[in-house]
């Protein structure tokens, strides 16, 4: 995997982390303030979510790196058949 692959492979991972972490522990405001969605988070906590995510899309880009580094599956041509 070059520098670029390893760069566009975890910029995906961390998209998908995104949004397997964003809806956890999101609860509703008890009291809606007037011009705001009913099922708007309370509190977001969005710095917390992307560190989550971070270390999320970290441990499947190294699963990832680990399964291509070791040709697991192989994905390099084999040549002719």
């Amino acid at each position: 995997m070059t520098l670029v692959t390893g760069i566009a492979v975890y910029f995906v991972l961390w998209w998908i982390s995104l949004f397997m972490v964003l809806p956890w522990g999101n609860r509703p405001e008890a009291e809606v303030q007037e011009g705001n969605v009913p099922s708007a988070p309370a509190k977001p906590r969005i710095g917390l979510k992307a560190l989550v995510t971070t270390g999320v899309a970290a441990v499947f880009w190294v699963i990832i790196w680990l399964v291509v580094r070791s040709d697991l599956i192989p994905l390099r041509d084999p040549g002719p058949i």
